[in-house]
């Protein structure tokens, strides 16, 4: 063999090692690609917190508005004002009472489950204009976090916007053609009235007198809030409540907790 052809085999042969090594440092450059994930980002995170809300309050208003969302729920269920605990005290000094009584906590119920009917728009427009500064922290923490963080800064804004929607279905003959408010007037103004008597001023007995709208309002949000912290639990431990793309990515952080 010439030298020249040596060098020619020789060359040939490097270039051929070379390129092999070039190819394998590709593929596993392009394996190390994707195999390692694009980190998160904190938009990614912020609108990931968000989504969970807005399913979470979808799904609250869902299972709450339907006859007996409020009513059947041992927890939820809207009772008599706690000023109105003097009437169940005296119930037996008031002419059919406890049929007032019954009357007055079925429709408050009622009311409450036509009221969060409407209840989506004004949760979707608080989500949506919430600004979350650390959602790190949020999506790290607890099961409830960003419920917690939506309560905290919108709670004020929320019972303004929803108090409306409330008296509205307060007013609403719903429970066999009487609305709420004159169930309740029908029951505060027959206890009322021994509490204005004589005997009642002796048996130390005082008037009954309630903001049923502010009430009401508050026990309906509170109720709502309960509902979306279960939702945002769900997501956070079960994959398969991550029913949108950002829900999978952003909660799945939490996968490898």
């Amino acid at each position: 063999m010439t030298m020249n052809r040596m060098k020619k085999t020789m060359f040939i042969a490097l270039l051929a090692m070379l390129l092999t090594s070039c190819a394998e440092l590709l593929t596993i450059a392009n394996q190390v690609i994707v195999t390692q994930p694009v980190a998160v980002s904190n938009t990614e995170n912020i609108a990931g917190l968000k989504s969970s809300l807005d399913v979470g309050i979808e799904k609250a208003v869902g299972m709450l508005s339907i006859e007996n969302g409020f009513y059947n729920d041992a927890v939820l269920k809207v009772l008599l004002p706690p000023e109105a605990q003097p009437i169940v005290d005296n119930i037996k000094l008031i002419p059919g009472g406890q049929e007032l009584v019954n009357k007055a906590v079925l429709s408050l119920n009622r009311s409450a489950e036509d009221a969060v009917k409407e209840a989506t728009p004004i949760f979707k427009k608080a989500i949506l204009s919430m600004t979350i500064a650390d959602a790190t922290n949020i999506l790290f923490g607890a099961d409830n976090a960003a419920t917690e963080y939506l309560r905290k800064t919108t709670y004020s804004d929320l019972s303004v916007a929803f108090s409306p929607k409330v008296k509205e279905s307060l007013g609403k003959p719903l429970v066999a053609n009487v609305s709420t408010t004159e169930s309740w007037k029908s029951l505060t103004s027959a206890y009322n009235q021994v509490a204005n008597t004589p005997v009642g001023l002796i048996a130390g007995l005082k008037p009954v007198n309630v903001n049923l709208e502010q009430y009401v309002t508050e026990k309906a949000l509170d109720a709502l809030f309960v509902k979306v912290a279960e939702e945002e639990k769900a997501i956070r431990t079960d994959p398969v409540a991550r029913i949108n793309d950002i829900l999978k990515r952003v909660f799945g952080q939490l996968d490898k907790k």
